[in-house]
Parts: structure tokens; C-alpha cells; sequence
């Protein structure tokens, strides 16, 4: 995490410009050449489809099964290229064939087709290469979920951005229109900024088509319509609302996060920051730069700024600037790989770059490969918990992301840690995603599970299976691998700070540290204020050592391996946790019904 740095320092403008710009990710100045197929992944390249056997058939069907799983539903069929990337094309007749054969195929599978776009290769022969997108029809209201978490700075236009990207019918009006519907409170319409988490939806088609409240009128009907729907987290700009804006990027587990510069202010400090947590976390980037309209869409001066963030030291990341329908579709394609981040230019005044940002959306990745997904899923399931509600009627309701495992109606479940450590078994009384009633939920799934009885739930808690009784232990000490991102001094023992892991949010303070010593080079050797070895002088920015922190209110559940954020006004850090001291409460009468935190040595 060295490389991230200087995204929470002093603002730097070194380095000279760096990027691309157009359709240079796939080399087509000849039209002619791709890059060779890849045996992992969802892209598959075929020469022709004509005249297939039986056998054949079987055997491309097969594959493309296979391609699907890949992409979690959808795969990506380049017609008329060779196996190394070389573009023939096909006649008329033949390519006519090859489309009719993949759409037998895509239907043996309850999948459909749409054609991306056509390279002519040949003018004289007319011979045309096709890029065509397979998409599983959603059974049993199943669909691709994605969730994007919008950054950015106060009044970079990321909530406009949100309600246009939902309602293309209804362009800003310069003055936040769009961003209306998507505000829970009434101070929030009042002065323009998001204090809390919002969400809206949008919604893909298995042909591809939008799905939105232009042509639907409520939620119910976007989940019910759509093949792949996304979920819009619009998270809080401003400094006040950083707490907000980092529980969004750790309890949503966020496939993308889009990182919005406003044209009119440019790269400021909370830019770079909500970038750099972006990346500590291993989240997917792509910046927009919004409101184009009032540089008239000339936004050249505004990329180059963004092109020199990205090649910072060891952030080393190249700018895609997409300016067509085919630089969307590369952006797509190219997003889960470590050294591009897509640069689009969008107005939600006049509509410019929509277009183009619905076109990457409709091809996006999901953050997990299908292998993560499996493994994921074959684990007991760990539901966290980040909302809580009392429905008349119904009863408890808990809402959250499914980490892990699968959960089905009826699951007996543990719930908890209560102050006390203890965990209570529950039922799963009924399930809703997106919505819609359903009977299980899967792994990386949001979903909202009403449970017997009434119990007093709060954020951070957590459902686990019955199995995993021995391992779901609560603990009010963690030691972890920490890295300061930036202090202005020292972190000394005693320090307090917030903790974000996954959906816990809790103030923590720091009884150990051992700082990692490196070999000491002359000049630390010969000077006179030594800062390695000797009494620990604490942590200092980019530095790294062992630390233990103990949570100041009540015990939580957390496990080794579980990522860690920890922040307090200006200085932040990042680390794993390597090992949890378990905690149970001592009995007032001396005799321990477990042992303390204090005692687990």
C-alpha cells in the first residue's frame, strides 16, 4: 500500500501526461489485429459458425456454458477472428450462418444475443467481423447484481449524476432538479448535499436495453424486467460526512466505484483521498468528469490533470479516455485490469457522455470471478448486518450484504454478538432481494431477512450458521498488519481512533505496537535522534508495524484476515487483521462463564 501515499498527503502535480486516448486498448489502426484469446474469461473468439454437426454443436454449447460462468451470466463472442487475434471477417451468407448458429446455441441456454457493433475488414468482399453479447435470461427473478459507490467531492454533481443515470427522460436543470427523488431528509433538498447513504437503481435487459423510470414506473418492475440491475450508492462528499462515505466503501463491498470530478473545480484534496481509499481497498476505479456544459465540452485541461493523478508513484494507472461507443465497450471489458481506469466526460445538462457511460454499464464486470463466487459459496453463510427495521406485521427485519454462503428460507441462524459476547439462534421467517419475495439468498448479495421473534439488532452485528457455533466468537481485542497512509507526527499507545471493518463502525484504541525494523542504513545509524529500535516511538506516516487495538464500547464479531480501516481527522490507515483474542463476560459471583479478553493469554 506504499503507493497510496501521496494520495492522502500534500497535493502533487509532477509528471508529465500519460494515457490513452481512443480505441489505442485494442489495437485497431489497421483494423485488422486484436489481442490473442485468452483460455480464462468470458471472451471467446470464432472464425465462423457454419454447418456445425451434431457433435459439434453439443461441444459449442458446452463451451459457451462455460463462458457464461466465467462472466457471471454474460459473455462476450468475437465472429470472423482468429484464435490469435487476427481479423478475417466473413462473407455475407457465412456470417448470416455463424449469427443464426450462436443464437441456437444462446437459446439452449436461456440466453440472448445482441450484436455490440461490425468492423468492416474487407471493403471489396464485404467481409465484417461482429462482437456480440450473450446474456442469461433471468429464471426465478435471478439477475447479474452489481453495486456502484459514487465519490467525489461537494458539488462535483454526483447525486444529479445518480438521477439522471435512473430517469434519462429528465435532463438537469442546471440548478439539481435530478437529484431530488434520491434524498432521504429535508436538510438534504435543502442545501444540495448528501448527508447519508442513498440508493436508486437501474436496470440492463438480457438484450441489453435500459431498464429505468422512463419506461417502468417503480422498483418493483425494474427488478421484475431486468437481466443485470445496478445499485447506485451515492455516498456524502465533504469532510463531515467522511465516516458515511468510508462505511459505504467497506459494509457495501462496492463492484465499482466511480470517482467524479466536477470541470469547473478540477482534482482537490477530497478527490484524492476518496480515490485513495478507493484503491486501498481494491475497488475497481473510473473517473467522470461532470459538468462538462460549463467548459462547452472541452475538457482537455481536466484530463490532463487526471492522467498525471493516475501515474502517480505506484499508483501506476493508465487513463482510457472514452469518446465512442467502442471506447465504452474496451472500458468495459478492460476495467478488471490492474492498470487502466476509464475517463469519462459527462453532462447532466445536456445529456453529453450518458450515452456512453450506459453503454460500459450495461458491460461492466462484477468485482468477483465465478471461481471466488463458488468458493465463497460453499462456505457457512455470514450475513452482516448494516440496517435494521420494525415492520408492523412482520416483525425484526435486518438488512445487509450476504458475505458468504447461501441462506434459505426457514435456516435456523445465530445472531449477534449481543455486550455480552453471546450469540442467540434465530429463525429465517422470509427473504426479499431488490424487492421481491424470494426463497434463498446467495453469496455478495444485499438482501433483507425478517426473523421470529423481537430482538434489539444494531449495525455491525451479524448472522452465522449454527455449524459454525465454535468459530463465532465475538472479541473486544485485534491485533493486525497495519500501514499509516498519513499522521502529521506519531501514533503512540494510547491513541484513539474509528475502526471501519466491514459494516463495524466503533472507536478503538491502540495498546501495542511493534514497529517492522528494516536494516538501518549509515545515516540512521549515525544519527543523533534515532528512530528504530530503543524505546517504540510509535508510527509515523508510511510506516508499518504490529498493533493491537481494543474496542471501547462492546465486543464485535471479526475474524483473522478481515481488512481494516482506521481514521481520525486527518490521519488514516489501513491494514489485516492476523489474529482475535476472543471474549466472554465474567460472571459478577468470580467464577468466569469464559474468559475475559484480558485473560485469553
Amino acid at each position: 500500500m506504499d503507493e497510496l501515499i501521496g494520495l492522502f498527503g500534500v497535493s502533487e502535480e509532477d509528471g508529465g501526461d500519460r494515457g490513452w486516448d481512443g480505441g489505442d486498448l485494442m489495437d485497431y489502426s489497421d483494423r485488422h489485429q486484436m489481442q490473442p484469446e485468452i483460455e480464462e474469461g468470458n471472451i471467446e473468439f470464432k472464425l465462423k459458425l457454419t454447418n456445425p454437426s451434431e457433435s459439434r454443436m453439443e461441444h459449442l454449447v458446452s463451451q459457451m456454458k462455460w463462458r457464461l460462468r466465467e462472466g457471471n451470466g454474460e459473455a462476450i463472442y468475437e465472429i470472423g477472428v482468429e484464435d490469435d487475434g487476427a481479423m478475417m471477417g466473413l462473407t455475407e451468407d457465412d456470417l448470416r450462418s455463424s449469427l443464426e448458429n450462436l443464437n441456437k446455441m444462446a437459446s439452449r441456454l436461456q440466453a440472448d444475443t445482441t450484436i455490440l457493433r461490425e468492423v468492416v475488414v474487407d471493403v471489396a468482399s464485404n467481409r465484417r467481423a461482429v462482437e456480440v453479447l450473450v446474456r442469461k435470461i433471468p429464471s426465478d427473478k435471478s439477475f447479474i447484481d452489481l453495486r456502484i459507490c459514487v465519490l467525489g467531492n461537494m458539488d462535483a454533481g454526483k447525486s444529479t449524476l445518480v438521477g439522471v443515470l435512473t430517469n434519462p427522460c429528465e435532463l438537469d436543470n442546471g440548478h439539481g432538479r435530478a437529484r431530488l427523488n434520491l434524498f432521504r431528509h429535508l436538510h438534504e433538498m435543502q442545501t444540495g448535499h448528501t448527508s447519508s447513504v442513498c440508493h436508486d437503481i437501474l436496470g440492463f435487459d438480457s438484450q441489453g436495453m435500459s431498464v429505468d423510470y422512463s419506461t417502468v414506473r417503480n422498483k418493483e418492475e425494474i427488478c421484475e424486467a431486468s437481466s443485470k440491475l445496478l445499485t447506485l450508492i451515492d455516498l456524502p462528499g465533504g469532510q463531515k460526512g467522511l465516516k458515511t462515505t468510508i462505511f459505504g466503501l467497506t459494509g457495501y463491498y462496492p463492484d465499482v466505484a466511480f470517482i467524479t470530478i466536477a470541470a469547473n473545480q478540477g482534482i482537490v484534496d477530497s478527490t484524492r483521498e476518496h480515490f485513495g481509499l478507493a484503491l486501498a481497498l481494491n475497488i475497481p476505479c473510473v473517473v467522470l468528469i461532470t459538468k462538462s456544459d460549463l467548459l462547452n465540452g472541452h475538457t482537455i485541461q481536466v484530463e490532463r490533470k487526471v492522467k498525471r493523478l493516475l501515474q502517480m508513484p505506484g499508483v501506476d494507472k493508465i487513463a482510457y479516455v472514452v469518446n465512442s461507443p467502442e471506447d465504452a465497450q474496451q472500458a468495459a471489458s478492460k476495467l478488471s485490469t490492474d492498470c487502466v481506469t476509464p475517463v469519462f466526460s459527462v453532462s447532466c445538462v445536456t445529456g453529453q457522455g450518458i450515452d456512453l457511460l450506459k453503454i460500459f454499464l450495461n458491460l461492466v464486470p462484477c468485482r468477483l470471478s465465478q471461481k471466488e463466487m463458488d468458493k465463497l459459496s460453499r462456505m457457512d453463510p455470514e450475513f452482516k448486518i448494516d440496517e435494521t427495521y420494525s415492520v408492523p406485521q412482520v416483525g425484526c427485519v435486518v438488512g445487509g450484504v450476504l458475505h458468504r454462503g447461501i441462506i434459505k428460507r426457514d435456516d435456523k441462524m445465530l445472531l449477534g454478538p449481543y455486550e455480552d459476547g453471546a450469540f442467540e439462534e434465530v429463525r429465517v421467517k422470509s427473504l426479499h432481494r431488490s424487492r421481491a419475495p424470494c426463497s434463498l439468498v446467495k453469496t455478495s448479495e444485499c438482501a433483507a431477512i425478517a426473523i421470529d421473534g423481537q430482538h434489539t439488532v444494531r449495525k455491525g452485528m451479524v448472522l452465522v450458521s449454527p455449524a459454525s457455533r465454535g468459530a463465532a466468537q465475538a472479541a473486544m481485542e485485534l491485533e493486525c498488519e497495519l500501514l499509516v497512509l498519513h499522521h502529521p507526527t506519531r501514533i503512540q499507545k494510547g491513541f484513539q481512533c474509528t475502526l471501519h471493518i466491514d459494516n463495524i463502525v466503533q472507536t478503538a484504541v491502540i495498546t501495542r505496537i511493534e514497529l517492522e525494523q528494516p536494516p538501518l542504513s549509515p545515516s540512521q545509524v549515525l544519527s543523533t535522534t534515532p528512530t528504530r529500535g530503543g524505546a517504540t516511538l510509535g508510527l509515523g506516516t508510511n510506516e508499518k508495524g504490529k498493533v493491537t487495538f481494543r474496542f471501547v464500547k462492546h465486543c464485535e464479531y471479526i475474524r483473522a484476515g478481515m481488512r481494516l480501516l482506521f481514521r481520525e481527522g486527518r490521519s488514516k490507515g489501513i491494514g489485516h487483521i492476523t489474529h482475535v483474542t476472543p471474549y466472554k463476560k465474567i460472571s459478577t459471583n468470580g467464577d468466569a462463564s469464559g474468559f475475559s479478553a484480558n485473560q485469553a493469554n
